[in-house]
């Protein structure tokens, strides 16, 4: 069953650590450390930068190079911030979902995200 603000089509944001530094624009690039993972049935993590062989990653906020919640949540991130993102369908992978991570159609995203850097 999906959660009331998955189906409310809204991004939910917990701050777990404030920051206190300035919060990104549109087309800053920003580096994040982050974890992501389903919801359901249980909590399973598909990706996290803080794995072995791992990097931060770096994208153009704002801008739709990423999917729409993340791009939501972070830009109301501030510098040093860490804050878990709970992602609906719909501003995920949606439909489709994304295979490749074995994410399937539809599916709710949590992710833990830490904003490192803005440029």
């Amino acid at each position: 069953m999906a959660s009331p603000y998955a189906q409310q089509h809204q991004v939910l944001k917990q701050v777990l650590r404030e920051g206190c530094g300035p919060t990104p624009r549109p087309g800053n690039t920003i580096t994040v450390h982050c974890t992501g993972s389903l919801t359901r049935p249980e909590i399973r993590k598909f990706w996290s930068t803080l794995d072995p062989g791992q990097q931060p990653f770096a994208f153009q906020v704002g801008l739709g190079k990423v999917i729409a919640g993340w791009d939501e949540g972070c830009m109301s991130m501030r510098l040093g911030e860490i804050a878990r993102l709970i992602i609906p369908p719909s501003k995920g992978y949606g439909s489709g979902g994304f295979p490749a991570w074995g994410i399937p159609p539809n599916a709710e995203l949590q992710f833990e995200i830490e904003l490192l850097d803005i440029k």
